[in-house]
């Protein structure tokens, strides 16, 4: 142990030699209103171990507080961190940094994410995800690399923000040298100073040009409808802003499959002079680069929420929002994480106006009306309160941050979640006797995705059945795609009766499954709408299973896992299934009635193929509490 420590720290003074032979000469923008500041902020960062900057979009706390430690003489001794929520903003900041700093990438300035690391011996300012630097505690669980720590976007409060926030206020005691920043837009600023008992907080105001907002509501009452409706409503505000002047556009969406169909639309709808820019995190480096580069014309960028808060996109001078993003949640009484579209909070609605008052006055285009915005929340639920705890713990144990009860969090989570989620990765065999994490919980945290789920696809590689596991993993993260109209249930039964198995309703997903891919491979789009539409599916669902399940392909052919080539028998593939539903297994009492866990009295839902049969004892993806309890999703089980 001592002979490795002292290994590190030849190492740490070796890279303090290389960082003080190369000195980087920062230049600022005065007309940033950070600057107004920079006194305030240097005397605070001089006098206290935490400072919290909080300032609109627009004000460059991004670019010019690293800049400013510089200027203070930080970043010698240690490296500066400077953390982003997303991976495209620290490559992105990163080179803006360096442009600024007069050095190159990957010398003075440099970036470190997943799947990337541009960094050097005399780096001085590393841009890195909050997640990355999380990781980093493993190795350096004291941060002795760094002097410095900016937490920017803080008020974004994902899960590794409040993860980097309680471990930075335990590591302060260790470390009275470090400097910790934390940067917040104006939402609740005051929390994290209390959290870091009653650290100072400094205002710093945005830019000051108006947005002028108007409201475009679209006109939609079903999924399929808003999303023509969405497409539409798109194409019109671009029109309407065409009129307006020269500017860019930048247009907010709910994802990736948004994105594509507006892209296609727009391109389709207007002159070859106007250049339409898709940006969202899984894109390349080089696709995502596109749209920082210099260009002549009107350009037209469709984001998800990636260019809201912690990405500044210049020459934007219209914002047209669509309310909407996809935001991840846990349904404690289903106990499934899902990803479902809904209506953004006003704080964020706020942010994403902002964006187009940066360089002048700006046209925010709303597709929602002025009574939805001011009914919707102030701000959105930190993700620690609506996230599945085992998920959480499961983290924690991998980070090795100690028990969750026991951990500073900026809001603790609810008692009773925690020892849900505890029990449930116990009857995942990720924990071992000791309560610490086993092999198998190891490779469970690998795979960010609800622990069941992950479960399965582990045990599909093990039976044999990787491939069904991969489409009923999908298909369980998404709303169920098939519809049953009240006025037409006989007609929908009909229509997907080809699909029921009488034994498993896992059996009749994967069927739809096969027979909906080899109508994608044979049809048009138009004509695999009206396909759906006659078999009683919902084509976006659809749609969603298939972008999800290419997702959880990539996921697992990252970690090494095989996909069996010949299709599974069904007792691999329900065994499978049992190893992450195993608390959702029902007997069959006398009649009709299932027992369930904890005594629950259970019915089949009527929608199941399985619920004629009545089989004795069952099995449930998800377990639902309305009037009675449902068991939905089931599969006949054999002792």
């Amino acid at each position: 142990m001592a002979e490795r420590q002292g290994r590190n720290q030849q190492r740490r003074e070796q890279a303090r030699a290389a960082r003080e032979a190369v000195p980087l000469s920062p230049a600022f923008d005065l007309d940033l209103p950070v600057l107004a500041h920079a006194d305030e902020i240097r005397a605070a960062v001089r006098d206290h171990p935490v400072v919290v900057i909080c300032g609109e979009t627009g004000s460059g706390k991004s670019t010019q507080l690293p800049k400013l430690m510089l200027d203070l003489g930080r970043g010698a001794s240690g490296l500066i961190a400077h953390t982003q929520p997303r991976r495209i903003a620290a490559r992105s900041l990163a080179a803006r940094v360096a442009e600024e700093c007069g050095t190159e990438l990957g010398h003075g300035v440099g970036y470190r994410v997943r799947f990337g690391d541009r960094t050097g011996p005399s780096t001085r300012v590393k841009l890195l995800t909050d997640g990355m630097l999380l990781a980093e505690t493993q190795g350096d669980p004291d941060l002795l690399d760094y002097d410095t720590v900016i937490i920017d976007e803080a008020h974004e409060r994902s899960l590794n923000i409040d993860f980097l926030l309680g471990y930075l206020k335990r590591l302060l005691p260790r470390r009275p040298d470090l400097r910790i920043i934390i940067t917040s837009a104006t939402i609740d600023p005051q929390r994290f100073s209390d959290h870091f008992d009653g650290a100072p907080v400094i205002e710093v105001s945005g830019r000051t040009w108006p947005v002028d907002v108007r409201y475009r509501p679209l006109a939609a009452q079903s999924e399929d409808e808003r999303e023509r409706s969405l497409r539409q409503g798109v194409l019109d505000a671009v029109d309407e802003l065409s009129g307006l002047g020269r500017g860019d556009v930048l247009v907010f969406l709910p994802g990736e499959r948004e994105i594509r169909q507006c892209a296609e639309a727009l391109r389709k709808h207007h002159p070859p002079h106007t250049e339409v820019l898709p940006l969202y995190g899984r894109l390349s480096t080089a696709e995502q680069q596109r749209v920082f580069a210099p260009h002549a014309g009107r350009r037209i960028v469709l984001a998800t929420n990636v260019a809201e808060t912690s990405l500044t996109v210049p020459g934007i001078r219209y914002v047209v929002d669509s309310g909407l993003a996809r935001i991840s949640r846990y349904s404690y009484r289903t106990k499934v994480q899902r990803l479902p579209v809904e209506p953004i909070a006003q704080s964020s609605a706020d942010q994403r106006a902002g964006r187009c008052g940066r360089e002048g006055p700006g046209v925010c285009i709303r597709l929602y009306e002025q009574a939805d915005y001011e009914a919707r929340p102030r701000f959105t639920d930190p993700e620690i309160l609506r996230t599945n705890l085992a998920s959480v713990i499961l983290q924690m144990k991998h980070l090795r941050l100690g028990a969750i009860e026991r951990f500073p969090f900026v809001e603790p989570p609810d008692p009773r979640y925690v020892r849900d989620g505890l029990k449930l990765l116990d009857e995942l065999g990720a924990l071992n006797r000791r309560q610490n994490l086993s092999r198998l919980g190891r490779r469970l945290a690998r795979l960010p995705i609800d622990p069941r789920l992950a479960r399965i696809l582990l045990a599909g590689e093990q039976e044999g059945a990787l491939r069904e596991m991969l489409v009923l993993a999908a298909a369980l993260s998404i709303q169920d795609p098939r519809e049953r109209p009240m006025d037409q249930r006989e007609a929908a039964d009909a229509a997907q009766a080809g699909w029921q198995d009488r034994h498993s309703d896992f059996a009749t997903l994967l069927k739809l499954w096969d027979d909906y891919r080899e109508q994608a491979r044979q049809l048009s789009r138009r004509k695999l709408q009206a396909w759906c539409h006659e078999h009683f599916l919902s084509h976006v669902r659809m749609r969603e299973w298939t972008d999800i399940h290419g997702q959880l392909h990539g996921l697992v052919r990252g970690m090494g896992l095989t996909e069996n080539a010949a299709p599974a028998r069904g007792v691999a593939v329900h065994r499978a299934l049992l190893t992450g539903f195993l608390s959702n297994i029902a007997r069959r009492e006398d009649g009709e009635e299932y027992i369930g866990p904890r005594g629950l009295k259970l019915a089949i839902h009527p929608g199941s193929g399985v619920a004629r049969k009545r089989p004795r004892w069952v099995v449930a993806a998800e377990l639902v509490e309305t009037r009675r309890g449902f068991a939905r999703t089931t599969a006949e089980v054999r002792p």
